[in-house]
């Protein structure tokens, strides 16, 4: 997994998926935009998490082949999705969980954000 960076998501996406460059771009803006609007880290946390769990699944081709075939099966809607909805949800648990083992090490390149964010306001102390 790489760093939980914007900058190490964004490389491993050139690598693994690199058609989906301009969306993670357009999160990483929107995301950005929103947090100094906020005056909270909490967009970019959740633009991180979000890539993070991405490549966590799309780094191993196997895994990232049967979620689309899951999700063909759901959206098909010509049988009973729950097997399906639940192999997914526990394909996206593995995936968060994975992403999550990142955080200890990596999280968070913007701890200096975060600070003056919490010190400017206190209602985004928590965030």
């Amino acid at each position: 997994m790489p760093e939980l960076t914007p900058d190490a998501l964004r490389a491993a996406v050139a690598r693994i998926a690199p058609s989906r460059i301009p969306a993670l771009t357009q999160h990483l803006f929107e995301a950005t935009t929103n947090a100094q609007q906020a005056q909270s880290v909490a967009p970019l946390r959740a633009f991180v998490h979000s890539w993070a769990v991405f490549v966590a699944i799309e780094r191993h081709p196997e895994r990232a082949a049967r979620l689309r075939e899951l999700e063909r099966i759901v959206d098909a809607g010509e049988q009973d999705p729950a097997q399906a909805i639940a192999e997914i949800r526990a394909m996206r648990e593995a995936a968060e969980t994975e992403a999550a083992d990142g955080v200890s090490s990596a999280f968070w390149p913007y701890r200096a954000m975060s600070a003056s964010a919490s010190a400017m306001s206190p209602a985004t102390a928590d965030n």
